[in-house]
């Protein structure tokens, strides 16, 4: 079966544009309730009224499941930054504005950040005792309920040929939970893009806007560093968990 464009291709999945919707195509050996999980998850964002592209059906194609959703005209924000790099601040106003608009929202059904944080740490490499202080660092920090992207950065926003409008992209990692861990995310993001003077601008662009101190974002690092580390490239693996190790557990 052949598609318009390959939009993106992952180690486990194949994005294309297929007329004016999006096909995202899993691997067989991905699970069904995975490929379920997000698209339940990003059918609850929509009812956040968050604009976002729509789930328009989940099936299976030649023995491997897909999700539909909507497809959305427009370059992405990390397009419009490499076109007009002195626009990059504005651009970067963009992105701390959509994700605090995010953060804003509430969906109860959602996973809960804390849970998959919990059992991503189990998953690492680290050993016990660097689990169990990472394990008490997550216990210790508060509780909140806000809608968390998981992986909010500009390739996963799409400005709106028609008019404008920005759409978020990529819900597979959305939970519930403590806003300045997706903070954090998008800081280290950045970071292993080799863009560390973005990071800075960005993490000081947040605090500012939202009120949030530095440190509260910073305690939260080694416990995404860690929850990164275990699906995350190779050659990121060393920089994440170096970022594990200089946390301070007192």
């Amino acid at each position: 079966m052949s598609y318009d464009i390959t939009l993106a291709k992952r180690p486990n999945k194949v994005v294309y544009k297929d007329g004016d919707t999006v096909l995202k195509i899993f691997n067989e050996d991905f699970s069904k309730s995975d490929v379920l999980n997000e698209a339940l998850n990003q059918s609850r964002v929509e009812e956040t009224g968050l604009h976002i592209p729509k789930v328009l059906e989940v099936m299976k194609i030649d023995g491997k499941w897909a999700i539909r959703t909507e497809y959305v005209p427009g370059k992405t924000l990390q397009q419009l930054i490499d076109e007009n790099p002195d626009k990059k601040d504005e651009y970067l106003e963009t992105l701390v504005d959509l994700q605090m608009l995010v953060h804003s929202k509430r969906s109860p059904l959602l996973n809960k950040l804390k849970d998959k944080m919990n059992r991503k740490i189990d998953q690492t490499k680290l050993d016990a005792t660097t689990r169990y202080e990472l394990h008490t660092l997550l216990e210790s920090m508060p509780k909140h309920s806000k809608v968390c992207h998981g992986d909010f950065n500009p390739s996963n926003i799409i400005i709106a040929d028609e008019d404008g409008t920005p759409y978020i992209l990529d819900w597979s990692h959305v939970t519930q939970g403590n806003a300045s861990a997706d903070v954090a995310r998008t800081y280290l993001l950045f970071w292993l893009a080799g863009d560390k003077e973005t990071a800075e601008k960005y993490l000081k662009l947040f605090c500012k806007k939202s009120d949030t101190a530095r440190q509260y974002v910073e305690k939260w690092l080694p416990i995404v560093a860690a929850s990164q580390s275990v699906k995350g490239k190779p050659e990121e693996r060393e920089l994440l968990l170096s970022w594990v190790t200089i946390a301070d557990y007192e």
